[in-house]
């Protein structure tokens, strides 16, 4: 567990230390000339505006970097400038927390959205982020203008809603008590070849008498502003004859333009807006008025005299997204309520339209107003949150909380389904700055939810100064009077360069200023490592490590690129210059990896190498190929040492083993020392070379002995204990009772088991002889062998009298 989490935190620490390489990375990535500048690279970048940062030896675009680095360069952190962002709520009403009477909402106001109105302060690359709450509110007005085709094909449906508009409203004052509702209808334009030109035609279309003759056809009449007055909608709806046209498309789409673009003449308020579309046909859109002439497009305003559209013949039919744009543009949630066969055009427009309802329409529209009610309900079950157009420079994401507190992001962050009335959602605005295009002045977006009039203003400040750049010195002495000193750098004056502004660009070709600052033509200026600055190289510092320098002529050598050992420059024992180690006195090796010194190979005895091999830079190389280890010591495939010396030790001190010449031959090169007792043997000490050994001999007793190996000789010395171990001989009597008493035990309990099972025997038989006995019955009969002597025979003869 431990092991786990020390590569856990060790991979942070890697990943942390690639994060703050990166944010360095960053800001040095341009080369910022100014503290303004710098703001721009990142977030994490700052500017150290010290006066003294350059004489330093650093150069003026290392002023830009991050906080922590500037201090380890020596900045003072009072002389540090880095702005942040930050969020102001300039208008915040808390959300409605119920709504009482129609009258509340025109006198205080129903808020639904929170806040109203935000600034922030934009540090490019640093996001801001601020939470807009949305609640729907019990009670909230209502605007539904109902426009419906009257074309001949939808006669009997114009029946049925000539009764809608009391049905309506008892039914929406179930939602709310402020609704209103208008009318108005459309046919298709009236020039050929959408309607017939005719005399006759134009004055009836539908060529019947009756029950009644059609109305002229016409593109859009406004019949009824939004009222309150359920009786005056049936009342004038009731007025409306059907018209008729030739084509199957109908002029739709100038209609919903008109009623988008009339706001005066519809009566629309600053409310929920409804636009109820019935139809039974496709709509024409823009180009298709070329068939009749007309090429103007659509100029989206409005366009009613006496209630008629009267640029219908003048301007083409509007684009399907320019009406799309117009009604977004006025809050204005669109139901389409048409046919079945019609359906699946309409259906293609409702990814079109900012927020929109498709219903299916009976043939006779009898399903009008629960169709109306049901798209109410899911148009204001959800909210949609959108924004106006972003100004150049800036980016804008949501993320929601609904009411299954589950986190949304992206396209899906912008939208919250089932919102009933009551319930609160939050969405979280995070706007950032991406750079400082636009300039430093105040912009602004509007964000809102779809099909709602309510807004937040959001004031858009990028901060793109630094505060001390309104301290500027011109001509300052610090930039040799010829440059402006403005957050501790020199701004040069034409004609003048350098840090300090100390050259004159006339007295000096810019070429030849290069060409110096070159080995050869092929190479970079100072080596790609440092800046020429009046034809000299000043060399630059490594970014991430000040240590780290290069210098030289050409800023040709560092002192950081060099062979390492054991992940240490040079080993640690020496010095980088220009790309080569220079080893301490000791070592040597390309890495400063090799000691001069044979301390290494000694073994713990004294011996180099155990005189089994050469040292080698530190390390000792075994000769024997049984030998291994640091000092060629160990030998997994030799016998260890006691054993190597028991022949030698039994012949020698005890005459065992081996014969007297043999023994003289192998073993005479051994050092013996004989001690009496055991307790006289030395201590073991294995750092000492002493190593205590213990073997039997041919008797069968152990052998005690002390093997040393003589320092810096390869002669050894034993100490060999004369007081043997032997093992004491058996005690035959105690032997013998044991073994006799062991059988005799044996004996009495086999003989125990034998009469202990055939006394249960005896006694289950016994018991199955009285269960016998008692269930023995003995009746009186004949003997089955038995034979009566008396025989019987009857004379078939005889009869009887």
């Amino acid at each position: 567990m431990k092991v786990v989490v020390v590569v856990l935190l060790l991979c942070c620490w890697d990943s942390a230390q690639g994060e703050q390489g990166d944010r360095e990375q960053a800001c040095h990535a341009v080369g910022a000339r100014s503290c303004d500048e710098c703001l721009t690279l990142g977030p994490h970048c700052a500017w150290c505006s010290n006066e003294s940062f350059n004489k330093s030896g650093w150069f003026t675009w290392e002023r830009c970097d991050t906080v922590s680095a500037l201090i380890e360069k020596g900045c003072p952190q009072g002389q540090i400038e880095d702005p942040r962002g930050d969020t102001m709520l300039l208008l915040n009403h808390n959300v409605t927390s119920h709504h009482g009477d129609q009258n509340q909402h025109a006198a205080k106001g129903t808020v639904q959205l929170q806040p109203q109105k935000v600034r922030l302060h934009l540090r490019p690359g640093e996001p801001q982020t601020f939470k807009v709450k949305f609640k729907r509110v019990e009670g909230y007005p209502i605007d539904l203008y109902y426009l419906m085709d009257l074309s001949f094909s939808m006669e009997d449906d114009l029946l049925n809603v000539k009764q809608l508009g009391t049905d309506l409203m008892k039914e929406m004052g179930n939602i709310t008590q402020d609704f209103r509702m208008g009318f108005g209808a459309f046919v298709d334009k009236t020039v050929m070849p959408y309607i017939s030109t005719t005399e006759s035609m134009l004055q009836n279309p539908c060529k019947r008498q009756e029950p009644q003759s059609c109305a002229p056809a016409f593109s859009f009449r406004h019949v009824l502003s939004l009222t309150q007055n359920g009786s005056l909608f049936g009342e004038l709806v009731g007025r409306q004859n059907i018209s008729g046209n030739l084509d199957s498309p109908e002029g739709g789409l100038d209609a919903l333009m008109q009623v988008a673009a009339c706001e005066e003449a519809i009566g629309w308020r600053n409310v929920t807006r409804l636009l109820v579309f019935s139809t039974d046909a496709g709509s024409h859109f823009a180009g298709d008025g070329k068939l009749g002439g007309i090429v103007l497009p659509n100029d989206g305003k409005c366009h009613l005299e006496n209630n008629m559209y009267t640029m219908s013949n003048h301007y083409d039919y509007p684009s399907v997204a320019h009406v799309a744009y117009k009604l977004k543009q006025k809050n204005i949630q669109t139901i389409f309520a048409v046919t079945q066969d019609v359906q699946h055009l309409y259906e293609g427009l409702k990814g079109m339209f900012p927020k929109c309802a498709v219903g299916t329409l009976s043939n006779n529209s009898h399903n009008i107003l629960q169709l109306i009610v049901d798209a109410y309900n899911a148009l204001t079950s959800e909210v949609i949150m959108d924004n106006s157009k972003l100004p150049e420079g800036y980016q804008i994401a949501f993320s929601s909380s609904c009411k299954d507190h589950v986190l949304r992001t992206g396209e899906e962050g912008r939208k919250c389904s089932n919102i009933s009335i009551g319930d609160e959602v939050s969405f979280h605005v995070s706007v950032t700055a991406t750079g400082c295009e636009g300039g430093s002045g105040e912009s602004r977006v509007f964000i809102k939810p779809q099909g709602f009039s309510e807004v937040v203003e959001v004031l858009l400040q990028p901060v793109c100064q630094c505060n001390c750049s309104q301290y500027r010195q011109p001509l300052s002495p610090s930039c040799n009077s010829t440059g402006t000193l403005e957050c501790g750098a020199c701004r040069c004056k034409e004609g003048h360069i350098g840090t300090f502004c100390e050259c004159d660009e006339d007295a000096l070709n810019n070429g030849d200023m290069n060409g110096q600052c070159r080995r050869n033509n092929a190479s970079e200026v100072c080596s790609g490592h440092g800046d020429c600055v009046c034809g000299k190289c000043v060399c630059h510092k490594s970014r991430r490590n000040p240590d780290h320098m290069y210098y030289g002529k050409y800023c040709e050598c560092d002192n950081f690129h060099c062979d390492q050992y054991q992940g240490l420059l040079c080993g640690g024992q020496g010095k980088c210059k220009c790309g080569v180690c220079q080893c301490f006195p000791g070592f040597t090796g390309s890495a400063c990896e090799c000691p001069l010194s044979l301390q290494p190979c000694l073994s713990r005895a004294g011996f180099l190498c155990s005189g089994r091999g050469r040292c080698v830079c530190g390390t000792c190389v075994c000769e024997d190929g049984r030998f291994q280890g640091p000092t060629c010591e160990i030998c997994p495939s030799c016998p260890d040492v006691c054993t190597e010396h028991r022949e030698c030790v039994l012949c020698r001190a005890f005459r065992q083993g081996l014969g007297e010449e043999e023994c003289d031959r192998d073993c005479n090169h051994l050092n013996l020392t004989l001690l009496e007792e055991l307790a006289h043997l030395p201590q073991e000490n294995h750092n000492a070379g002493l190593h205590r050994c213990k073997e039997r001999d041919v008797d069968g007793c152990w052998v005690h002995f002390l093997y040393q190996a003589e320092h810096r000789n390869q002669s050894a010395h034993i100490h060999v204990a004369l007081e043997r171990e032997c093992p004491s001989g058996p005690d035959v009597v105690l032997i013998t009772a044991l073994v006799s008493g062991s059988i005799v035990l044996l004996g009495l309990v086999l003989l125990l088991v034998w009469k202990l099972f055939t006394t249960i025997h005896d006694r289950r038989e016994f018991a199955r002889f009285q269960t016998e006995l008692v269930k023995a019955k003995w009746d009186m009969d004949d003997n089955p062998i038995y034979r009566s002597a008396i025989t019987t025979v009857h004379n078939p003869k005889y009869k009887a009298q």
